[in-house]
């Protein structure tokens, strides 16, 4: 786990976008999508709140920003939400099943678009593939106006002090996501890149580290409900309750990758469950 001095083990991220391949718009999660409701996703759901959890940011005016800036174009989001407008809220962000999908796209746009180091030298430049366009959370983005690639890292929607950054920059490191092998810091996938904006957007509203993973752990929760079902039927089973877990052991490489979240489910006897529809190419 990068957060405990671990390695990475970088992998050839298997959100790599193949150029005339990926179908325009297949990441994008549509008007109406929400995971569907097996009992074994209720039940995961039921991990947090049945009735959602109240996020500890506000959303404000950053939907018009958004627009405004071209990162959605308002006739595409439309095609997608109908008559739904970008979120502007001056209220406290809630996730819940329903909405989780919709949020995810918020927050994908929000990542993919505000300027951070972490974007601009981290993982996604490695000249090794050849261009920070070239996965599914930037060519995947096909709701922009123009190519989503002149807007990443180009905008300012915060500015984050130096504290502020270094938060982001720890934290992302640490938090994975079941669909790939990589860490939040390495965002190829929509999961990833979302939850970079989340983080980024917690940071700037002055959210300390402890809630940051607190709440990371609750919005991959509604992101990817089987897998954390099957992991906490696996905490269970060690005599431990899902709401007396370690949020950052958790989000960490041995739980959330991939690899790690395979190595759990091979442990854990669970009833068939159908797709969460949690995978990057949702």
């Amino acid at each position: 786990m990068e957060n405990e001095n671990k390695d990475n083990p970088y992998i050839l991220p298997i959100a790599v976008v193949i150029a005339g391949v990926m179908i325009a718009g297949s990441l994008i999660y549509n008007a109406g999508d929400s995971v569907p409701q097996t009992k074994a996703i209720k039940d995961a759901v039921s991990l947090n709140n049945a009735n959602g959890i109240v996020l500890p940011v506000t959303w404000g005016d950053l939907g018009s920003r958004i627009v405004s800036a071209g990162v959605i174009d308002a006739v595409k989001f439309k095609a997608i939400y109908g008559e739904r407008e970008v979120l502007d809220n001056d209220g406290k962000l809630k996730i819940t099943n329903e909405n989780a999908g919709y949020l995810l796209n918020l927050f994908w746009a929000l990542g993919l678009a505000s300027k951070n180091p972490i974007l601009e030298s981290g993982e996604m430049t490695n000249p090794k593939y050849r261009g920070a366009g070239n996965f599914a959370s930037t060519g995947g983005w096909t709701i922009a106006q123009s190519n989503a690639m002149n807007h990443y890292s180009r905008h300012i929607f915060f500015d984050l002090t130096p504290e502020q950054q270094t938060l982001v920059d720890k934290v992302s490191r640490g938090i994975y996501r079941p669909c790939c092998g990589n860490s939040t810091h390495f965002p190829d996938c929509n999961h990833g890149m979302a939850m970079l904006g989340l983080l980024e957007l917690m940071a700037s509203q002055g959210v300390n580290e402890e809630e940051m993973w607190k709440t990371a752990l609750a919005v991959n929760s509604y992101w990817f409900p089987d897998t954390y079902l099957t992991i906490a039927a696996y905490m269970k089973g060690k005599g431990v309750d899902w709401k007396d877990v370690n949020p950052q052991e958790m989000l960490g490489v041995d739980y959330s990758s991939a690899q790690g979240y395979a190595k759990i489910a091979a442990q854990v006897a669970l009833p068939s469950q159908q797709g969460s529809g949690s995978s990057c190419g949702v």
